[in-house]
């Protein structure tokens, strides 16, 4: 790795550092240039502004986000299976330390920048990428009958968000590895008796 490249890294986890413990507004360069063991024109030379180096860690955290299993829908298998798997990854994920340290800094951004959510916006990390293809293909298989599928997609993965995310986000309560997967359970079993396609609802 080239010189220049480790010290990007040595910013970027400084300011990954300093951005979840107190805040972009409150990081100053100066801080971040002493957490990241570099001079101030070494932090100014790869990030000009601070706004910028605040997408920049945005993007490296939902990159790695980004590396969990796209699952495509296999008419082959059960379809109760296939959501349960997607819904564990999602809650997986969504309880996760590094998602938890995203929405942190974001969130808090945001209350100082609002426009900046629409960009946040963009970035659609765990299940949220192919979900609602997903749900597609199922019912062209006829084994789901949604009229509205973006609709549902938030339905499946809001139910996480507010059992798992919100209150871990909060710092209300810790779910347990037993209610993490009762909340899959009766998901999956609640979406499915409400989309399960008539024909195979009858057999």
């Amino acid at each position: 790795m080239k010189l220049t490249d480790k010290k990007r890294l040595q910013i970027l986890d400084a300011a990954e550092t300093l951005f979840y413990s107190q805040g972009v507004e409150q990081t100053s360069m100066d801080q971040l240039a002493l957490e990241a063991k570099v001079s101030k024109r070494t932090v100014y030379n790869h990030f000009a502004t601070k706004e910028l180096l605040f997408q920049a860690i945005l993007v490296r955290m939902f990159e790695r986000l980004s590396q969990s299993q796209i699952i495509t829908f296999d008419p082959a298998r059960s379809l109760d299976e296939q959501l349960q798997k997607i819904a564990e990854d999602e809650v997986a994920m969504l309880g996760s330390e590094a998602f938890l340290r995203i929405a942190k800094v974001a969130i808090l951004q945001v209350m100082q920048q609002p426009e900046l959510a629409k960009n946040i916006s963009e970035y659609a990390p765990g299940c949220q990428r192919y979900l609602e293809q997903f749900l597609r293909d199922a019912c062209a298989a006829k084994e789901l009958d949604i009229a509205d599928i973006t609709f549902a997609t938030k339905q499946f993965i809001y139910q996480f968000k507010a059992f798992v995310f919100y209150p871990a986000l909060f710092g209300m309560i810790s779910t347990t590895a037993e209610e993490r997967q009762k909340l899959v359970k009766e998901t999956v079993a609640m979406f499915m008796a409400r989309y399960r396609h008539p024909d195979k609802a009858s057999r």
